[in-house]
Formats: structure tokens, sequence, C-alpha cells
């Protein structure tokens, strides 16, 4: 028996499919869900969300957002979200220079500004953690899509 997965960012579907279980970073905690699963809508933290299938398993970096639990179906719409094969470990890191550059600068007059570039720094942050956790010595590891 599997559970459907939707892992869905602001600008495309990133994840889409049956798997066996779902992990992903809730609010209160990891939560682990399988199919038949009671319930449940929860705010994410910036995490990981990995999904199992077959003892295979699949990574996916996501920065914040909300995931909705159905008996047959886990949609999760996140701020960002992408697969840890999928990052660029030298953009992320030029991404972390940047935001911390700017930061160190001080607090900006415009309240915007600073908070984006916080949660930059955030984001870039839980790329490169998840690049140093999932990937060996930061090289991409070859999917089933390459």
């Amino acid at each position: 028996m599997t559970i459907r997965c939707e892992i869905v960012s602001q600008d495309r579907t990133v994840f889409a499919g049956d798997v066996d279980i779902v992990m992903l970073p809730g609010a209160d905690g990891e939560m682990g869900v399988l199919p038949k699963h009671s319930p449940v809508l929860t705010t994410l933290k910036y995490g990981f969300v990995r999904v199992k299938k077959d003892g295979k398993e699949e990574i996916f970096a996501v920065a914040g957002g909300v995931a909705e639990i159905q008996p047959d179906i886990v949609t999760i719409l996140a701020d960002a979200a992408e697969n840890v094969q999928e990052i660029d470990e030298a953009r992320a890191e030029a991404a972390r220079k940047r935001a911390e550059e700017i930061l160190a600068q001080g607090v900006p007059a415009d309240t915007d500004s600073y908070l984006a570039m916080e949660a930059a720094l955030r984001r870039s942050n839980l790329r490169l953690d998840a690049v140093r956790r999932y990937r060996k010595g930061g090289a991409r590891i070859p999917t089933s899509e390459n």
C-alpha cells in the first residue's frame, strides 16, 4: 500500500508520486506519514522531506510552508523546495556569503530588505547543510532521472 506525495514550491511541482512513507519537518518535530494516516494540517519548519519507495529514498530541502495530510495523499506547499540532488553547492555558498556581507553592514532602514536577506541566509544554509549531509563529498549523486 502506498500514499501519494506532492511537493509543490511557489514556481513548480518538485515531486509527485506514490511512496511508502513521507518524513517531514512538522512544527512540533519530525513526522512520519504512512498510508491511511489521520487527517492533519501542519506548518513546516526549515528542514528535509524524505520520501521512500521500495527501499529507495529521495530527499528534498524545504524552507517552510504547510503540509496537508489525508489518508491517501500528503500535499506539501513549500515556501521553497528543492531535490537535494539538484542543489548547486557553489551557488548556495555564494548566496550565503552575499547575505552575510549585507547583514554584517547592520540593520538597513528598510525592514523588508533585512528580512529578505535573513531568509536568504537561512535558505542558503539549509541548502549547504543538505549537500553536506546527503551527498558524499558534495558531489552530485546520480538519480534515476540522470
